[in-house]
């Protein structure tokens, strides 16, 4: 295929994925319950690190979470009681654990207690001082170090990638696509320090494995350097939006699950 081939693919099955009908399906329609930046911000955060396996256990224990949060997750993290944290002991999604949510809760709380935003807790200042093109980068180091500096136990440090190990941080990679694109019938546009420009694809198996059919991508792995080459790519084609793409990889790979296309 050539080039611009590739961008009237990609363009066709990005706008027919883009739309309100996929928020049904999907676990962003979690932080779409909420109207407040803080409990969409919140809501959005847990689902997405929830978003491995089949989309309707991600979204039923998402539901799950934020019900045991009174379903007023900005009031409960900043006002329960350590009476009220007992609730969590039996939630449980995968791998992930009431004990790891209560960290996390803990977490926020501090941070709740000096800043209005999650997005402060990943674009600092010294973040946003960094080369434009590493903001995403550094964001999610921030991120790590202000983890790691809060007691925790560290058997929830797997829930919460890192690219520094080389992961492609696919779900925090989504959270910040939910979080910052603009003018999207699905994703929220309610953080602005960062711009779209910079946001990188969310990577997994199944988009690796279109991107690599399609040419867009020539690594194996599904590692930070992988997704830094996809997005690079896809900026190609849409410069001030590539993530745009990632609706359209998506939907790529459920149509050839379907054989609905070759």
């Amino acid at each position: 295929m050539t080039d611009l081939e590739i961008k009237d693919l990609l363009d066709f099955w990005a706008k027919e994925v883009e739309e309100n009908a996929f928020i049904e399906f999907d676990p962003v329609q979690i932080p779409h319950r909420y109207s407040r930046l803080q409990d969409i911000e919140i809501a959005g955060f847990f689902a997405a690190i929830m978003a491995w396996g089949q989309r309707k256990t991600i979204i039923k224990s998402a539901q799950k979470l934020m019900l045991l949060m009174d379903d007023a997750p900005f009031d409960f993290i900043t006002q329960h009681e350590p009476s009220d944290l007992k609730r969590f002991q039996s939630f449980v999604h995968r791998t992930l654990n009431g004990e790891d949510v209560v960290s996390m809760i803990s977490f926020f709380r501090q941070h709740y207690q000096t800043a209005l935003s999650l997005e402060d807790l990943f674009f600092t200042p010294a973040v946003l001082q960094a080369p434009i093109g590493t903001h995403v980068h550094e964001a999610l180091v921030a991120f790590q170090s202000a983890w790691a500096a809060f007691p925790h136990e560290r058997r929830t440090d797997k829930h919460l990638a890192s690219p520094l190990k080389g992961s492609a941080c696919k779900r925090l990679n989504m959270y910040f696509r939910w979080m910052v694109r603009q003018k999207s019938p699905v994703d929220f546009g309610i953080w602005s320090k960062v711009s779209m420009s910079e946001l990188l694809c969310p990577l997994d198996v199944h988009v690796q494995r279109i991107a690599i059919e399609m040419g867009l991508l020539h690594r194996d792995k599904s590692d930070w350097q992988s997704c830094m080459e996809l997005t690079d790519r896809l900026r190609e084609f849409r410069p001030h939006d590539p993530v745009f793409y990632d609706y359209a990889l998506f939907g790529i790979g459920v149509a050839k699950m379907k054989e609905i296309i070759p």
